[in-house]
């Protein structure tokens, strides 16, 4: 057997290998001798079916079998020891003239090679945000938390803090819902004076358009679907069941351990900053994942490399269960362009910079991310054997351990961006950060 490659380019090359009878006749051999054995073909006895039988009726089969095992092992074992870096798979050269009753065998493969890349990590201008919260943040967050465990007291009759809850009708379109809400939840001056002086018991002839600030609210009231809301225009009684407001919370010691667990905060001014430290953690994931993005971005537009295109579209239209047109490959090489050029441009930076993930890092990775998911649920100290035996269990799942790895890679590189690029620091409210980053 002589396997042999031939470079086009430097983005594309061709691997001839040549497979000659005493390469595989003596496997065939073998697998008909136990063929042989097994073979029950009436008028002999098993085991004493003559050769020649066996033959001419498995031995094509088995020869063609024989030769594309050897063929795919000896491809393989060739890219292995060559090191060569390809992209997609080998695709076989078509030959109408090939014939398998022939002894010798010539096959022809063709070859994506990855291109040589060079990362520049200065290159570009990127925003980093630091995002902070201020003090009408920590307000509002303040007072939010006094309502939410604040106590509920029952009122006579509806006011500007008054949540009140009843039931949404109209037989027609067989709507009768619960539903619980605010007049900040109502549009408009002229809805509210609906509400505003009623009394449990008053039923209050409303529309459903503009009714609500928002559709998903009347979408929730009705029992309906936000996209069936969009353009309703119906008539709805509303009776009212129960009207209460919060009285907030008292800032003391109780309010405190009821919110951050016992002695954690102890003061208003430790509650602020509690707040602040919390939010603050919230708003760098969102940052840092805006920054990756970022990066990403400015990685695939400052590095320029060649694909071998024609190659790639080739083998996009094979890839796949159902095979593409040609119009379909190009097509899918076009969505699927700039994910590639990722790929090959962090499959750099990390063999560059010795990015690696081992079983061990991915195992505590998982314990940690495990050990959020529980303390979530209230479970907060759980033992390490515990643990450890859900992170196997979850790295046995391959998807799980797959989407496990791909996040640990993407926490790696970002902190190694960190190190590595300068950025353009701005410190920014979370409204401003939303304002400028989503548009």
């Amino acid at each position: 057997m002589n396997i042999t490659k031939e470079n086009i380019d430097a983005l594309n090359a061709v691997v001839k290998v040549d497979i000659t009878a005493e390469d595989y006749q003596e496997k065939v051999a073998s697998v008909l001798k136990d063929y042989r054995k097994k073979a029950n073909v009436p008028g002999f006895r098993q085991g004493q079916v003559p050769m020649g039988l066996v033959k001419k009726q498995y031995g094509k089969s088995v020869m063609v079998d024989e030769v594309n095992k050897l063929l795919q092992e000896s491809l393989n074992n060739f890219l292995a020891e060559e090191k060569l870096d390809i992209l997609g798979n080998p695709l076989p050269k078509m030959d109408g003239e090939f014939n398998w009753d022939a002894e010798n065998f010539s096959f022809e493969f063709e070859l994506g090679l990855a291109p040589e890349i060079n990362v520049d990590l200065s290159k570009g201008k990127i925003t980093k945000y630091n995002i902070v919260a201020n003090d009408e943040l920590i307000d509002k967050e303040v007072e939010n938390l006094q309502n939410r465990f604040g106590n509920v007291v029952a009122q006579e009759e509806v006011a500007e803090n008054s949540t009140i809850t009843g039931v949404f009708a109209n037989e027609e379109e067989g709507i009768e819902t619960k539903a619980s809400l605010t007049l900040e939840d109502i549009k408009g001056k002229l809805n509210a004076k609906k509400f505003v002086g009623s009394k449990v018991g008053d039923v209050l002839e409303l529309k459903s358009k503009n009714l609500f600030n928002e559709d998903t609210k009347l979408a929730a009231s009705l029992g309906l679907k936000v996209e069936d809301v969009a353009e309703l225009a119906i008539p709805l009684t509303f009776k009212i069941e129960e009207i209460s407001y919060t009285e907030p919370s008292e800032l003391d010691q109780e309010f405190f351990d009821k919110i951050f667990g016992e002695g954690v905060v102890s003061s208003v001014t430790e509650l602020r900053e509690k707040i602040k430290e919390d939010a603050e953690g919230q708003f760098l994931q969102q940052a840092d994942q805006y920054l990756l993005n970022a990066i990403t971005e400015n990685l695939i537009e400052n590095t320029s490399f060649d694909l071998p295109k024609e190659f790639l579209i080739k083998w996009l239209g094979t890839a796949g269960e159902k095979p593409l047109t040609d119009e379909e490959a190009a097509a899918e090489y076009e969505k699927s362009e700039k994910g590639l050029r990722y790929q090959l441009i962090e499959g750099k930076v990390m063999m560059d910079n010795d990015v690696k993930v081992d079983f061990q890092e991915l195992k505590d990775y998982a314990i940690g991310f495990i050990r959020q998911q529980m303390a979530q649920f209230g479970q907060m100290n759980p033992e390490d054997k515990e643990l450890e035996d859900i992170a196997m269990r979850v790295l046995q799942n391959q998807d799980e351990a797959k989407r496990l790895q791909t996040q640990l890679i993407s926490n790696k590189l970002l902190n190694l961006y960190k190190e590595k690029i300068s950025f353009d620091e701005k410190e920014v409210t979370y409204e401003d950060f939303v304002k400028e980053v989503y548009k």
